[in-house]
């Protein structure tokens, strides 16, 4: 059985809307992913801001309730009858995240088992068939096949095999023999 390694923040879980969220309510402005275009929340944000919106990400409760990208949970609960699913985040580099993620999961993606979940700080240990992630270095070192999930940051990366949504997810997956 082909597996597929999947991202799990910017793929499954919409962790810029609750970046967004926290940044405009604690500075009281209204950022956008319009306003990312081609760079990250930290491109975006004046120096003397940069502290506190790394706090955001070190919250106990930030990684607990994000909001899920459209379409993950039927695709992947799809996908699983034909491919062996792994979750691969890069959770070490928010240690504080390992927990809420573990439950974000299990609350959302309870088909797919714990065994399958790898936090880890780089991702070239991976060994699958697929990765799917939104950033291009992830995918430089992958030696499967990579597919670039569109995010706002990530919108002048070249030479990916870009899906937009999980619908194109799905509809990669349905051309791959079994």
């Amino acid at each position: 059985m082909q597996r597929i390694c999947v991202d799990m923040d910017e793929v499954m879980a919409d962790t810029l809307a609750e970046h967004l969220r926290r940044y405009n309510q604690t500075f009281d402005e209204d950022m956008t992913p319009d306003d990312l275009a081609g760079k990250g929340i930290w491109q975006a944000t004046p120096p003397d801001r940069q502290e506190q919106v790394r706090a955001f990400l070190d919250a106990e409760d930030f990684f607990e309730d994000l909001p899920l990208m459209t379409g993950a949970q039927e695709v992947l609960k799809n996908l699983s009858t034909r491919f062996e699913i792994f979750i691969a985040s890069q959770a070490m580099a928010v240690p504080n995240s390992l927990g809420p993620k573990y439950r974000w999961l299990q609350r959302h993606f309870s088909f797919i088992s714990p065994s399958h979940y790898v936090f880890c700080g780089n991702k070239s240990i991976l060994r699958a068939n697929y990765l799917i992630d939104d950033q291009p270095k992830n995918l430089l070192h992958f030696e499967g096949r990579g597919l670039l999930y569109t995010a706002p940051h990530n919108l002048e990366a070249i030479g990916f095999t870009r899906v937009n949504n999980w619908q194109e997810v799905a509809d990669y997956f349905a051309q791959v023999p079994d």
